[in-house]
């Protein structure tokens, strides 16, 4: 089963500007993974090509890496992910840029079944909550946050994960913590 899931938003700041979010990842100080709603992201080592890690069952290599443009990671797992994921910056000019979040792979064996089942909408509402924590870095607000859906919030509680808000939303920003 060949998938191509897409997420993208675009913000009102240089080019540059989105490039030293991507830079953060797996950083001590992240300003683009939402982790502390979900599994941090971590790396081996500094990012950068050969670098190791992943976040919760979900393991991955950087394979490549063009600083303020481009981070690709390889999956090492699950078993039957076979393919990447990766966060890329365009410019729309001087002011305005994209930032996107590609995942390509064929799913085979188990992950026939566990994508669609439990990754795709987890998957979904970690990437959006990435993109609110971008434009929220890019622009100290968010114009419609991310919120996750009944099964999102089913699917976190039956992996143990119980910092759901009654509210829902899976909005990352530091501001509306308390508000969780």
């Amino acid at each position: 089963m060949g998938i191509c899931n897409v997420h993208e938003r675009e913000l009102p700041v240089p080019p540059a500007t989105v490039g030293a979010l991507i830079d953060g990842l797996a950083s001590a100080h992240d300003p683009l993974w939402p982790g502390r709603d979900w599994p941090p992201m971590r790396l081996d080592r500094p990012l950068g090509e050969g670098a190791a890690g992943g976040h919760g069952p979900v393991r991955y290599t950087v394979v490549a890496h063009v600083p303020g443009t481009w981070v690709r990671f390889a999956f090492r797992g699950p078993r039957g992910f076979d393919g990447f994921h990766e966060y890329t910056v365009h410019s729309l000019g001087e002011r305005r840029s994209v930032l996107r979040h590609t995942l390509a792979m064929r799913a085979r064996g188990p992950a026939r079944l566990s994508w669609p089942l439990v990754y795709r909408p987890l998957h979904d509402a970690v990437l959006e909550d990435s993109l609110d924590r971008a434009e929220f870095a890019c622009t100290g607000t968010v114009a419609r946050p991310a919120r996750w859906s009944p099964y999102v919030r089913l699917l976190r509680r039956l992996a143990g994960n119980s910092r759901d808000s009654s509210a829902g939303t899976g909005i990352s920003t530091v501001p509306r913590r308390a508000e969780r």
